[in-house]
């Protein structure tokens, strides 16, 4: 039996020198750990508008333009993930927790010191490199 793969779209907030991180609520999957805000694309909708929509109801932007840096499937055992990662610098809004998570605008240089999930590791690499 194959698992079902969930389609997420994924914004990588850049400010500056600084990207914007939410910690994951515990009692979700890979709870209590930190990540680059988005949500599932749901049936009909592009990658651009799934992530517009996910970052205006989880950090309170609105999202005017994004380019993707990759393309990620992961399987972390009790469920696949494919994230589609997209870089987002033209937005307006004041970013926060909208959802009441813990959020932060933290230096590229210092995301080694948070702990986010296995599959967010390949995303923070390119970011090394790319930025």
């Amino acid at each position: 039996m194959t698992k079902k793969i969930i389609h997420v779209a994924v914004g990588v907030i850049k400010a500056g020198n600084t990207l914007f991180i939410c910690k994951r609520p515990d009692d979700k999957h890979q709870g209590g750990l930190w990540e680059f805000p988005g949500g599932k694309v749901e049936s009909g909708e592009t990658v651009f508008e799934a992530l517009k929509r996910e970052l205006i109801e989880e950090v309170a932007l609105t999202i005017h333009s994004s380019s993707q840096l990759m393309v990620i499937e992961h399987d972390y055992g009790d469920k696949c993930v494919k994230l589609d990662v997209h870089v987002v610098t033209d937005f307006s809004g004041d970013a926060h927790g909208a959802e009441g998570q813990l959020s932060a605008w933290v230096a590229i240089d210092k995301l080694s010191e948070y702990n986010f999930p296995a599959a967010n590791i390949e995303i923070i690499e390119k970011i090394k490199t790319q930025f």
